[in-house]
């Protein structure tokens, strides 16, 4: 009796764990396509980038999550229907008022969290689609428990399989609008081969500041900029970084594989002021890309 009273405590906590990440990534990916599908003229290009990655993080836990909780709460209730209600635990009883305490808590949180967002500018649609989110996963999932803890689904087994079914299609529908607002691996590859290269562009322009402090003219090649150690390197499957000197500075190229994106690099139009006595890049700001080779052209005040 001892081991089936551990057997079934530990499914119950196994399916109660696994239901709380199913519940809180749900949401999260949830919130990341609404953020993708209404954006804000108010958000940055982090934003969006950030809620890319909340829907990735959302599928890959929901993907694996959401159907062990569904294994773990028919071995559960399977096991329940055999053992008959008289032999139900009463710590998994408490275990599943429990949940609904949580439930009610995470209700209750994500709502304040709704609002809030709402109160700091966040759009109407937004903030009406993510409360309806919250009232519905989590309302659905006390819904169920509710009834758990009345003994409702072992005497309607058709019921709760009809359950599952809705819930899984709701995840199903939720995770493909994800993969359609989001890029292939391939292509989030490619724009991260795109962010070192841009990275590599201004540690190289830094370099080439710290040239023109020092010794008050350009370098003619890179290897000249770097005498100790190297400059660096485009990934194996891009073009190699060029530089070369132009009439009024010099230029940095290098091939893309897309494009950035709007106001990703925002800069100032006006040049900056430079001081007589300085040597100084009056435009170094500027490190929008489109797909394919680009090149960035530098102004550089010398000393008067």
């Amino acid at each position: 009796m001892e081991n089936h009273t551990a057997k079934h405590f530990v499914l119950q906590l196994g399916s109660l764990i696994s239901l709380y990440l199913s519940l809180s990534f749900l949401l999260v990916l949830t919130f990341g396509v609404i953020n993708l599908l209404f954006p804000d003229a108010a958000d940055t290009v982090w934003q969006a980038e950030s809620a890319s990655s909340q829907v990735r993080l959302g599928i890959a836990m929901v993907i694996v999550f959401f159907p062990t909780y569904l294994a773990l709460t028919r071995l559960v209730n399977t096991a329940r229907r055999k053992a008959g209600e008289s032999e139900y635990l009463w710590l998994t009883k408490w275990l599943i008022y429990l949940s609904l305490l949580v439930g009610g808590a995470v209700l209750l949180g994500d709502l304040v969290a709704v609002i809030m967002a709402f109160l700091e500018g966040e759009i109407t649609q937004r903030f009406i689609l993510k409360a309806t989110a919250v009232l519905v996963v989590i309302g659905a999932a006390s819904h169920y428990y509710l009834l758990d803890a009345r003994g409702y689904w072992l005497k309607e087994a058709g019921q709760s399989i009809m359950y599952a079914i809705g819930a899984t299609l709701v995840a199903f529908v939720i995770v493909t609008f994800g993969f359609a607002n989001i890029g292939t691996p391939t292509a989030v590859r490619e724009h991260k081969l795109d962010q070192t290269q841009i990275s590599d562009l201004q540690e190289i322009q830094w370099h080439i500041q710290d040239f023109l402090v020092i010794s008050g003219r350009l370098p003619e090649t890179l290897d000249e900029l770097y005498t100790e150690g190297t400059p660096p390197a485009a990934p194996d499957t891009r073009a190699s970084y060029r530089y070369e000197l132009s009439e009024k500075g010099f230029v940095l190229c290098a091939t893309f594989a897309t494009e950035s994106l709007q106001d990703e690099y925002r800069y100032y139009e006006k040049p900056m002021s430079a001081p007589f006595e300085t040597a100084i890049i009056m435009n170094p700001e500027n490190w929008e890309y489109r797909s394919g080779e680009t090149c960035f052209e530098r102004v550089v005040k010398l000393p008067e």
